[in-house]
């Protein structure tokens, strides 16, 4: 049966190496059969979550940007795969904006399958552990979410450092089984 994958890839860099495990992720989940949309979120005008919650009496955020589009989409998929480079032992601040701003609708993003994509200069999967709980911390907050899988591009600094690595692969077999 046919999903609809989300792909949010908070890489600041175009091709860089968490996009382009994205770009992996993607190539195999479309084989297998599924739509996917891979949305980079530094592309994307997304302002930060004020905390004015006037969205809690519509679930219509004041800020008029680019990500009511994107919650909208988030919404509507069925898997969602959280791609980020470790800044600081934590994702970066496009996704995490992204994140916060999901509260507008919160609740209507339910019963998700959840896809990780986690890169790193460090060569240490510990080294990633706060990024993953990051996602997961999210993931906790989605009623019916279910952990699918991880992907880890450790060891890579330079942009497309990726490329012809392990994590390539793993990211293609992972989108497979979508």
């Amino acid at each position: 049966m046919s999903k609809k994958v989300l792909i949010l890839s908070g890489s600041p860099r175009k091709e860089g190496n968490s996009d382009i495990l994205c770009n992996e992720f993607m190539r195999g989940a479309i084989e297998a059969g599924n739509v996917v949309e891979k949305i980079r979120v530094a592309e994307k005008k997304i302002g930060y979550c004020r905390a004015c919650y006037a969205c809690k009496e519509n679930g219509v955020c004041v800020i008029k940007d680019d990500m009511a589009e994107v919650l909208q989409k988030m919404i509507d998929a069925d898997v969602l795969v959280l791609a980020s480079p470790v800044y600081f032992y934590s994702i970066d601040a496009q996704l995490k904006a992204l994140i916060d701003r999901t509260v507008a609708r919160w609740l209507e993003v339910k019963d998700k399958e959840f896809y990780y994509i986690i890169t790193a200069a460090d060569e240490e999967i510990a080294s990633a552990q706060t990024t993953l709980d990051c996602f997961r911390g999210y993931a906790d907050c989605v009623e019916g979410a279910k952990e699918m899988g991880i992907v880890y591009g450790m060891g890579n600094y330079e942009m497309g450092e990726v490329k012809d690595k392990k994590a390539m692969i793993e990211a293609y077999e992972m989108g497979k089984k979508v």
